[in-house]
């Protein structure tokens, strides 16, 4: 793809989220409407409706992952690194949630969950080295604990798409049910959820 291709199809991947968030029922005459083109030019670059949210969904996981990779780099203490790397995660999945919800009719779950394997396998080995550090306490491997920590996060979206949970507390929320979920006291992860920062 010539880098002016590849610049059109990032705009239209652009509009076409914009528009999606807006109206989860969006056509592709809305998206190329909304993006200034013809129809013809959004098919060009996606043959379907659910090629484009399938493209939109990888976009989402390459974004989780590398927050995740950032959030967590030279971070020694493994509730830390955890904490950091679910606030980093959140402020991305908070701006592609309700691109889950769509997403789930289309790639499918299983789909999503394929995509963010490489997180899930990251995250067990923080959860691990917690685990082997004494940071963190459950019955539950590390390798169970990514996702239940993973689906922490899903249900957390669809609380907040849902209006069961306001959207600013809910990146919070999540660091602290993740760890208290693996052993660490409730005051400590409520400690750690409203202190850690992140760029």
């Amino acid at each position: 793809m010539t880098g002016r291709a590849d610049a059109n199809r990032r705009r239209l991947m652009d509009v076409a989220l914009a528009e999606l968030l807006r109206d989860p029922d969006a056509s592709m005459d809305q998206i190329a409407r909304a993006a200034g083109v013809v129809r013809r030019t959004v098919y060009g670059h996606f043959p379907s409706r659910d090629a484009l949210i399938s493209a939109l969904t990888d976009d989402a996981a390459e974004a989780v992952a590398a927050a995740h990779a950032a959030a967590q780099e030279g971070v020694e203490d493994p509730a830390e690194a955890l904490t950091r790397s679910i606030l980093a995660v959140w402020r991305i999945a908070d701006r592609y949630r309700l691109l889950v919800a769509l997403a789930q009719r289309s790639v499918t779950m299983e789909g999503i969950r394929r995509r963010l394997a490489p997180v899930r396998r990251s995250c067990a080995e923080v959860l691990q080295r917690g685990l082997d550090q004494g940071v963190f306490s459950s019955p539950l491997p590390a390798e169970a604990l990514a996702y239940v920590h993973e689906q922490v996060l899903f249900g957390l979206m669809e609380a907040v798409n849902d209006g069961a949970l306001p959207p600013r507390r809910a990146g919070s929320a999540a660091a602290v049910t993740a760890l208290t979920a693996a052993g660490v006291p409730a005051e400590r992860a409520a400690r750690l959820a409203d202190t850690v920062t992140v760029p």
